[in-house]
C-alpha cells in the first residue's frame, strides 16, 4: 500500500468535502487540483473515483440532518412525522427532472462538455448570476421596507433601522423554512438542478439560484439543497460504480484503500462545511461565492491557456 497515494486521496477528499456543499463547483476544483496532484491509478478508476467519493460527502448530510430527516423519530408528533414524509416526497419529486434528463445524456456530457473552458465559462456565468440575483433581492427588499404605502409588507416596514440589505432580502422571502416549500416550488428547484449536468455549474449552485429566484430564504434553499443531494448523489455514485464494474473492472487492495480514504475524509470535512454554510447564510448573502466563482473561472482559463 502506497502511503503517498493515500495522502493524495485524502487531499481530494478535503477538496470534495468543501466544494460539494459550497456553491463553487467541485468539478472545477477537482480539475485544477488534478493538474498538480495526480493519483497513480487507471483512467477508468479516476473517472469512477471522482463520482463515488461523493458518497462520503452525502453521508455527512444524513448524519448532520438525521433528526430532521428521520420520519420514525419517537420525539416527533404524528403531524411532524407526516411533515417529514412530505419533505422526503418533495425531495424525490424535485430529483425527477435531473434523473429523466441527466441519466440518458451522462456519457455524452462527460465526453463533450468536460473541457476546462466549458467549466470555466459555467463558473463565471453562474458567479455573475449569484451577484445579480442577490443584488436584485436586496434592492427590492430595501425599497419595500422604505415604502410608506399602507399596503407595504408589514414585516419589512417594521424592520429595525440597522437591518442589513442581506437580512432584509431574506425577511422578504416568501418561503422562510424548508418545511414551507410547496410542491410547485420543489419541482421548480428540481428543474434548476438540471442545469448542473453542465460541468462547472455546481449542483448546489444551480439549486440555490433556483430557490432564491422562486422566493426561498437562503436558509430554506440551502437545507433543501442538502436534502436533494441524498438521492441524486447516491444515484450518480451507484450509476458510475455500476458502469465501472460492468466494464470488467475490479478493485485491487490499493485502489480500494484509495477510494475508502477519499470517502472517509470527504465525510469528515463535509460535516464542517455543512455547518459553516448554514451558519454563513444566516448572516450573509451568496455574493462572496459569486465573486469566488468568477475568480476561479478566470484562473482556469488562464492556466489552461498557458499550459495549452
Amino acid at each position: 500500500m502506497d502511503l503517498i497515494e493515500l495522502l493524495k486521496s485524502a487531499v481530494f477528499g478535503v477538496v470534495e468535502g468543501v466544494t460539494e456543499w459550497l456553491p463553487i463547483s467541485s468539478t472545477g476544483h477537482m480539475l485544477l487540483l488534478n493538474q498538480f496532484l495526480t493519483l497513480d491509478v487507471s483512467e477508468d478508476f479516476w473517472n469512477m473515483f471522482l463520482v463515488v467519493i461523493q458518497l462520503g460527502a452525502i453521508l455527512a448530510v444524513c448524519v448532520a440532518f438525521f433528526g430532521k430527516l428521520n420520519p420514525f423519530s419517537r420525539r416527533k408528533s404524528a403531524e411532524e412525522r407526516r411533515g417529514t414524509w412530505a419533505l422526503w416526497a418533495k425531495t424525490i419529486v424535485a430529483c425527477l427532472p435531473a434523473a429523466v434528463i441527466g441519466i440518458p445524456i451522462d456519457d455524452w456530457m462527460e465526453a463533450n462538455l468536460g473541457s476546462p473552458f466549458v467549466i470555466a465559462a459555467a463558473l463565471i456565468v453562474y458567479g455573475v448570476a449569484f451577484i445579480v440575483i442577490e443584488t436584485v433581492r436586496e434592492r427590492r427588499a430595501a425599497a419595500l421596507a422604505a415604502s410608506s404605502a399602507p399596503h407595504g409588507p408589514r414585516h419589512l416596514a417594521a424592520a429595525p433601522a440597522g437591518m442589513s440589505a442581506s437580512a432584509l432580502a431574506d425577511a422578504d422571502a416568501r418561503i422562510q423554512s424548508v418545511d414551507d416549500i410547496d410542491w410547485k416550488t420543489a419541482m421548480g428547484i428540481g428543474l434548476f438542478q438540471v442545469l448542473s449536468i453542465v460541468p462547472g455549474t455546481s449542483r448546489s449552485g444551480s439549486t440555490i439560484i433556483g430557490g432564491l429566484i422562486l422566493g426561498c430564504s437562503r436558509t430554506a434553499v440551502a437545507e433543501f439543497t442538502f436534502f436533494l443531494a441524498i438521492p441524486v448523489m447516491f444515484g450518480a455514485s451507484a450509476l458510475r460504480l455500476g458502469k465501472y464494474l460492468l466494464a470488467g473492472n475490479g478493485f485491487s487492495p490499493s485502489e480500494l484503500s484509495i477510494l475508502l480514504t477519499g470517502c472517509v475524509v470527504a465525510f469528515l470535512v463535509s460535516i464542517a462545511a455543512i455547518r459553516f454554510l448554514m451558519g454563513f447564510v444566516r448572516r450573509h448573502d451568496f455574493k462572496p461565492f459569486g465573486w469566488y466563482r468568477i475568480v476561479l473561472g478566470v484562473a482556469v482559463i488562464a492556466w489552461f491557456a498557458l499550459v495549452g
